[in-house]
């Protein structure tokens, strides 16, 4: 007892050595300085993160325990000096969904800044940087911003940690806590919430606690699908049960169209809580004044969320013009005279799109959706899609962007390649049957693991194992390896063989990969030019992947010159140029984007 004791006083004063050093840092510190500063407040930030041993736990007594979120989400934003009255003043767009959240609450917000309206912007996960996640007028926090206020949120949780049995939050938890604290700081005309996972007993959904006639002002709902089964459900009416946790008295929600099974859970809950529910139009019914709709995020899918948007700022404008008096009138006229107490879902009106707000739209820049980056000899397609349905549309956006592309190498010989990873409890079977329509030249797995240092503390990941990690991307391989068996060989007249190169034949040399069983499932599929030619390789670190898959041609990926990456195969030695679509993980995108392109997190 008094080694623990003496262990914890060690931490205390480690700890507050640690917050002064970074506060002197930031007032009178070097450039180098600051960086530290930064860099060791991430490392503290990272100590928050649950370990695997503990998620399998929080896992298996989740249904006993998913009530207590919100209370404490309220105890602990009331430590750092947060009440629920203060986050009354903050007028909240709130965000649930399974596909599309990020984009739209990005929508939102750029429409928003583009009519005037000082925004803040709290979304999950990051891809470069974990400042990203809390934005001000569509900037992440700067360095050195992002240092004080966690400083000031971490210093009064950890003084009082004591008066509650221990208790400090959880990584995702205390980000929320600092974003609201942020934006009550910041003044924010506009609190835009992305919610994490679920809604129901998502710890964003502490607005639920607040007066129902002020916050929040609308809330949103994107496409729903299949995903986070462990913790929402298996079908897809136990997903929008917890989607629909966001709504409130009073307060509209709008919804894209959503599978049947989906609407009438989101239906029947409205009636439950008396949410005024609307559907969003498509985008080309509203009145675009002779303008050409240009979405600053590609993709046919952003419509729904581009409408979505339009939506919840007309919503959220119209309020912030009104008094509370008024507003249940607003809503009741905006129904078309209707009552008001839920239940049944109403159109939402085909509104003018305003010059500011179509320049809101256009000017909205939301990386790893659909996002295409160029290299020497290689264009890399990034997209954070990890849904059965999410993946079938990149894989048409792929196919289409490629064929493009294609067209313009003058019949030079190209290669496609697939580069995935994939995490949580989805299965890779109905996630990688996506991908086959694509008639990939040759996959590459990897874990969310940027490089063999682990130096970079903005994507450390300590919620899984590094051995687990491994395993699953061993998984995938194997599953891909079967996959494809099965497809090239019923649908051997619909693949494009004349495109395709030899296979490399000598997998025995890659000291880069992963050390993988070759006695039964070999890296090359077949040698038969009429059943399966790719090659399949699995690599430890996205920096590996990247450096073998870009022939080491782009000086943007270097790795140590002792790591003993052999010979590429022939199908990318010979190409011209190499077409490679990165998908299954926003953690796996982020990963590439940070090598690729590491200025992105201030887009």
């Amino acid at each position: 007892m008094y080694e623990e004791a003496r262990c914890a006083m060690v931490g205390i004063f480690e700890r507050l050595a640690l917050r002064s050093y970074c506060s002197s840092a930031l007032v009178g510190g070097s450039m180098a300085d600051r960086s530290k500063a930064y860099e060791d407040t991430i490392k503290t930030l990272n100590t928050l993160q649950s370990n695997a041993a503990t998620i399998e736990k929080i896992r298996a007594t989740r249904d006993q325990n998913c009530h207590q979120n919100i209370p404490d989400m309220i105890s602990m934003t009331g430590r750092v000096g947060v009440t629920v009255d203060d986050i009354d003043d903050l007028r909240v767009i709130h965000v649930s969904g399974t596909k599309g959240k990020g984009s739209t609450c990005a929508f939102v917000e750029s429409i928003l800044r583009s009519l005037g309206y000082r925004t803040g912007f709290y979304s999950s996960p990051h891809l470069v940087e974990v400042r990203e996640r809390i934005r001000i007028n569509g900037r992440p926090l700067s360095c050195t911003d992002f240092t004080r206020y966690f400083w000031h949120n971490y210093g009064l949780l950890d003084a009082s940690k004591s008066e509650h049995g221990g208790a400090m939050p959880t990584y995702f938890r205390f980000l929320t806590i600092m974003a609201f604290h942020v934006f009550i700081q910041e003044k924010v005309d506009v609190a835009i919430i992305e919610v994490g996972i679920g809604g129901q007993y998502d710890c964003t959904n502490i607005v639920r606690f607040l007066f129902f006639y002020r916050n929040p002002i609308v809330c949103g709902v994107t496409s729903l699908g299949i995903d986070h089964t462990g913790m929402l459900g298996d079908t897809l009416d136990k997903i929008a049960w917890h989607k629909a946790g966001i709504f409130k008295p009073n307060v509209p929600a709008v919804s894209v169209h959503q599978p049947k099974d989906g609407m009438e859970v989101l239906k029947d809950r409205a009636k439950e809580i008396s949410c005024p529910l609307f559907l969003a139009p498509n985008l080309d019914a509203y009145d675009w004044k002779s303008r050409c709709v240009e979405l600053g995020i590609p993709g046919v899918h952003q419509q729904l969320n581009a409408s979505l948007a339009l939506q919840l700022c007309h919503f959220w404008i119209k309020d912030h013009k009104l008094g509370i008096v008024d507003r249940q009138k607003f809503y009741r006229d905006w129904r078309g005279g209707g009552d008001g107490d839920g239940g049944s879902v109403v159109k939402g009106r085909c509104l003018t799109v305003s010059a500011a707000m179509a320049a809101g739209l256009h000017k909205c820049v939301w990386p790893a959706r659909s996002q295409k980056l160029s290299g020497p000899g290689i264009t890399y397609y990034l997209d954070g899609a990890h849904t059965a349905e999410s993946l079938q549309l990149c894989a048409d956006w792929f196919n289409v962007e490629t064929s493009k592309e294609a067209k313009s190498t003058s019949g030079n010989p190209f290669v496609r390649v697939l580069l995935f990873n994939m995490t949580g409890d989805r299965k890779p079977e109905s996630l990688l049957r996506c991908l086959l329509s694509c008639h990939f030249d040759c996959a590459i797995f990897c874990p969310n693991i940027l490089n063999r240092s682990k130096e970079n503390s903005d994507l450390m990941n300590l919620t899984v194992t590094e051995k687990s990690q491994t395993q699953r991307c061993e998984e995938n391989r194997r599953i891909w390896f079967q996959l494809h068996s099965e497809y090239s060989q019923t649908n051997a007249s619909s693949l494009n063989v004349s495109r395709s190169l030899h296979p490399f034949q000598d997998h025995k040399k890659f000291n880069g990969s992963l050390n993988l069983d070759k006695s039964d499932d070999p890296f090359i599929l077949s040698s038969n030019r009429e059943t399966s030619l790719m090659p399949i390789f699995a690599f430890n670190t996205i920096l590996e992947s990247l450096f073998f898959v870009s022939r080491g041609q782009d000086p943007r990926i270097k790795v140590p010159s002792d790591l003993g990456i052999s010979t590429p195969p022939p199908c990318l030695q010979v190409a011209h140029h190499a077409q490679v679509l990165c998908v299954g993980s926003l953690h796996l995108v982020g990963g590439i984007l940070s090598i690729l392109d590491p200025t992105v997190c201030e887009s």
